[in-house]
């Protein structure tokens, strides 16, 4: 049985469809605060916080687990300005506490949803694993905080993981059963295609003389499908004892401008959708592109569905079949 915290989320979701492909059973950990009850569809159910230590003692004495796929957390940036303490009391004492349960039980092998936000505003691109890692905001300080606490409960504990660096997670699972629903809603994409469908009365283009081709932030945008399918490769890798613990990017190779995916949002929409050009936002960095050869060879694994106009497809499926609207918030 394989735990997946958060696993009632936008990512955690998409995950468990792809456990369940590769023949996996997993049990949902979530406090719902930001996930959704819609998205557990028959898969056994755990509501709790991983800042509790009693709920997740309870998780781990009700079921025989061998592995934990971590994606409860919080990631707004913005918030985590307002907030740190919020961030570092779930995202590093959370963590801890997650390890610490596992120790208790047993478990050894852990899989972390971590981020390109540890690197902060790199100088140099593509981002390579060895890239000096210097977080401009506390959501990605304390995400590289549980990175650092990983690799010592390795040394020490014997705790073996995988610390997946994720760029710019995007898209719907093709069979549109789950998609990307946050509140408040900060992603490019979903907001581009909020105006396209009138949610929104137009996109916002924050900067334009950024020093690339058209002015905009490249980003290197992931299918979420493709994410979920690193961690299965991941997991699997790490029961097999195939691969030491490690960190690991995962992106394509490729950066898309803001106006290329407003640009490919009009394209699959058919809408003319209004954008507004405002100033530059503080600490968004020009380019963030992630080198992947590392993924490749130790996973063996590569972005398959990550082309942007499928990334916008898929959203845009889900955000016409109006799910979102509906879940529970």
């Amino acid at each position: 049985m394989i735990l997946v915290t958060g696993g009632a989320g936008y990512i955690g979701s998409h995950a468990i469809k792809a456990l369940k492909a590769s023949g996996f059973e997993s049990v949902i950990f979530d406090n719902i605060s930001t996930g959704h009850r819609e998205f557990i569809r028959g898969t056994p159910f755990v509501e709790g916080d991983v800042t509790n230590a009693s709920d997740l003692k309870r998780a781990f004495d009700q079921y025989n687990i061998e592995g934990v796929l971590h994606f409860a957390g919080k990631a707004l940036v913005p918030e985590s300005h307002k907030n740190p303490e919020l961030y570092y009391e779930v995202n590093l004492v959370g963590g801890l506490r997650l390890l610490s349960a596992m120790m208790a039980h047993g478990v050894k092998k852990i899989i972390f949803s971590s981020t390109c936000a540890t690197y902060g505003a790199p100088a140099i691109t593509p981002i390579r694993e060895d890239t000096p890692q210097n977080p401009i905001n506390p959501y990605g300080d304390s995400k590289l905080a549980f990175e650092r606490a990983l690799r010592w409960f390795h040394e020490v504990h014997g705790i073996e993981y995988l610390s997946l660096r994720y760029f710019n997670a995007a898209g719907a699972d093709a069979e549109n059963e789950f998609g990307e629903d946050h509140d408040p809603e900060t992603h490019l994409i979903p907001l581009v295609l909020d105006a396209a469908a009138g949610r929104r009365p137009a996109a916002q283009i924050f900067g334009t003389d950024y020093p690339t081709p058209d002015g905009t932030c490249l980003r290197d945008y992931i299918h979420v499908t493709d994410l979920a399918e690193a961690h299965v490769s991941g997991l699997k890798s790490l029961l097999a004892g195939k691969v030491s613990s490690q960190a690991l990017n995962l992106g394509t190779g490729t950066g898309y401008s803001v106006r290329e995916v407003i640009d490919t949002a009009r394209k699959i929409t058919g809408r003319n959708l209004l954008v507004n050009e405002v100033g530059r936002r503080t600490g968004d960095p020009p380019v963030l592109v992630a080198a992947v050869d590392r993924a490749r060879e130790v996973l063996g694994w590569k972005a398959s569905h990550s082309g942007l106009e499928n990334i916008v497809s898929t959203a845009w499926n889900w955000h016409q079949r109006g799910i979102a609207q509906k879940l529970p918030s």
